[in-house]
């Protein structure tokens, strides 16, 4: 079993930025695929970013490219994604997933191919 606990949520304004975490614990894996989604309000959740091991390959989803950045600290067990000149169409609750297989990129985008799921951070860019 995987236990995720995201963190660092909170209300900006327009252009300002934040970084959520995610701590995992319970097992570890030489292969995986760790990914952050959001939720848009009446929108399905959506695939932000993520990255695979043990390659360490990136992938961003089109919304986000070159204003999000993942990051890891693999002594804390902990990613990051760093947010920045955030938008109030960015206004979601931010998840992050995990699985324990490295996902092909074809499957990176789909929330169903991910086994584990933290509860959830709350961001919200408002003037």
């Amino acid at each position: 079993q995987v236990l995720l606990v995201e963190s660092g949520g909170g209300l900006v304004q327009p252009g300002a930025s934040l970084r959520l975490s995610c701590v995992a614990s319970g097992r570890t894996f030489s292969t995986g695929t760790m990914a952050w989604f959001r939720r848009i309000p009446g929108k399905e959740r959506e695939f932000v970013a993520g990255f695979r091991w043990p390659d360490n390959s990136q992938h961003y989803g089109d919304a986000v490219k070159g204003r999000f950045t993942l990051g890891k600290d693999r002594a804390r067990n902990t990613i990051y994604l760093q947010m920045n000149s955030l938008k109030p169409e960015d206004t979601a609750v931010y998840y992050c997933a995990a699985d324990s297989s490295r996902l092909i990129v074809s499957r990176l985008w789909s929330e169903d191919n991910y086994s584990y799921w933290g509860q959830g951070t709350q961001v919200t860019v408002s003037s």
